[in-house]
């Protein structure tokens, strides 16, 4: 399969979705208030940020911007939601919460497998053409 499948496609089918959920999270933001846990404290503020660092790590991998250091960003923000939103909704017996729980532990290991395929890049020790 050729790197051009692989890279740009392969990038954008897993960035554009954080970029659609960042706006999400402006334009749906009082729905979205609730599954910011009640332990934490200015929901709306935790919302509101969380929708700007997916719009800014979805741009950043799309246009391979220090993509190593954003994709350990993402996958340590998403494994924060994995434990603190989905986990004890998985623990109360919600229906939804094992799934979505699996769905952002991909999303995390995916993170960091895009991490690591940066890591040299974005050191500057791995010429651009590679990736």
């Amino acid at each position: 399969m050729s790197s051009f499948i692989t890279d740009r496609i392969g990038r954008l089918l897993f960035a554009v979705p954080f970029g659609i959920f960042g706006i999400i999270h402006f334009l749906n933001a009082d729905n979205l208030i609730g599954a910011v846990p009640s332990f934490i404290p200015g929901g709306a503020v935790w919302v509101y940020m969380t929708g700007i660092a997916l719009l800014g790590a979805s741009y950043a991998i799309v246009s391979q911007t220090r993509v190593y250091a954003v994709s350990l960003l993402l996958s340590s923000m998403i494994l924060i939601f994995a434990l603190t939103v989905h986990l004890p909704g998985v623990l109360d017996g919600h229906p939804t919460a094992l799934p979505n729980l699996l769905k952002d532990l991909s999303l995390a290991g995916g993170a960091l497998l895009l991490a690591g395929m940066y890591q040299e890049l974005d050191e500057g020790t791995a010429d651009s053409e590679t990736l």
